[in-house]
């Protein structure tokens, strides 16, 4: 079996309900670039990669593609050394470990399908049946009403079955951060788990200042409170407070995660399936997250591919830490308006009592609906 071809499929979907986090950034559509793979017996693997569609898509077509036609996709190992250090010189981090990713997870698709096994059964097997999803949400969208918005959606995740939710913050007002999270708490009561996600907008001291305050509102983690590239920011931040320190989701590869966990800056590190290095490289990640005593809870975003991918991921890491009760992994399930993560799988991975099931179909378990490509794809 060798690789004959890879394909690209850039989609984009207005959202109807425009929404934005403490970034500032206003997502007005949602976006994904699909890597489809297809060997000479016309076995066809599907991926997804991070971040922005059209620069994955560039790099993809123009640096990776072709060093991949003619190999064996069962190297998939063989394959990721190969691509990593052909960009090393240029792209140890960002989008060129998003498009790899990609194409990682394409390759797995394809050895599952021709051994007939879904994914987590080859990179270890399945510790569960099913995960247990959080739905994310809570984001910024009438500025007049932040925290009733708030309070009406969390009330409604509760409604749909979901036991565990994560909001956004950073208002710019640390007193609003926390009037609206208190209201959030009081509306979904205390056996809902609730966690923040700040998108590093904080400095120090005042993530210190907000983490402490938090804490009395029994917050599983905070998210992300300060700049991904201060590690001893980070150190200092989860040092000061009782409350799980968990970030992640813009770091890459092993080496990336590598001094976070050693130094254990983090509680939880939350590497994204799609960006971090594909599932080869994220295996890895959470053996060297789980050697240093730290959880790894990954980040997800994107369409049904990606999601997918993260379930399986999620399926073979081991309870964390094992004990007669464990407490259950928890699926980062995103919330906002999005056509590729709900149609594009012709079954959608959706969510009952706050449960998904694992794939247990070959390769990822799911068949990409052609038509939604065909409806989004930006030429």
């Amino acid at each position: 079996m060798k690789i004959k071809k890879v394909a690209c499929h850039w989609l984009s979907a207005p959202v109807e309900r425009p929404f934005t986090s403490s970034r500032g950034w206003l997502y007005t559509t949602r976006n994904t670039c699909l890597v489809e793979i297809e060997t000479d017996d016309g076995t066809v693997g599907w991926g997804e990669c991070y971040g922005p569609s059209a620069v994955a898509r560039a790099f993809i077509e123009s640096q990776l593609a072709s060093q991949i036609i003619g190999r064996d996709p069962f190297d998939v190992e063989v394959i990721w050394e190969h691509l990593y250090n052909r960009i090393k010189d240029y792209g140890q981090t960002g989008m060129a470990i998003a498009a790899i990713s990609g194409i990682d997870i394409a390759l797995w698709d394809i050895i599952g399908k021709t051994c007939g096994k879904p994914v987590h059964k080859l990179i270890g097997g399945a510790f569960r049946t099913e995960v247990q999803a959080y739905a994310t949400g809570l984001y910024f969208i009438d500025m007049d009403r932040v925290t009733e918005e708030a309070v009406e959606e969390a009330a409604k995740f509760v409604e749909q079955g979901f036991r565990a939710i994560k909001m956004k913050i950073g208002l710019g007002s640390l007193q609003k951060d926390i009037d609206r999270v208190a209201a959030v708490r009081e509306a979904i009561g205390p056996d809902v788990r609730l966690m923040v996600d700040a998108n590093h907008c904080y400095s120090v001291p005042n993530a210190i200042r907000l983490g402490r305050r938090l804490e009395e509102l029994h917050i599983d983690w905070f998210e992300e409170p300060i700049s991904p590239e201060d590690v001893d920011g980070y150190v200092e931040v989860s040092r000061a407070l009782d409350i799980a320190v968990a970030g992640g989701e813009n770091d890459f590869t092993r080496w990336g995660f590598r001094d976070k966990i050693v130094r254990k800056a983090m509680d939880i590190v939350q590497p994204d399936v799609c960006a971090a290095g594909g599932l080869t490289e994220c295996k890895k990640i959470a053996a060297l997250a789980s050697t240093h005593g730290v959880e790894c809870v990954p980040h997800a975003w994107g369409s049904a591919v990606g999601l997918s991918a993260t379930i399986h991921f999620l399926a073979s890491l081991p309870d964390q830490p094992p004990c007669l009760v464990p407490q259950p992994v928890l699926l980062e399930f995103e919330q906002e308006e999005n056509p590729f993560r709900d149609f594009l799988a012709v079954d959608p991975i959706v969510q009952k009592g706050g449960m998904v099931p694992v794939p247990d179909g070959p390769g990822l378990g799911i068949d990409v609906d052609r038509e939604i490509i065909a409806q989004y794809r930006v030429t």
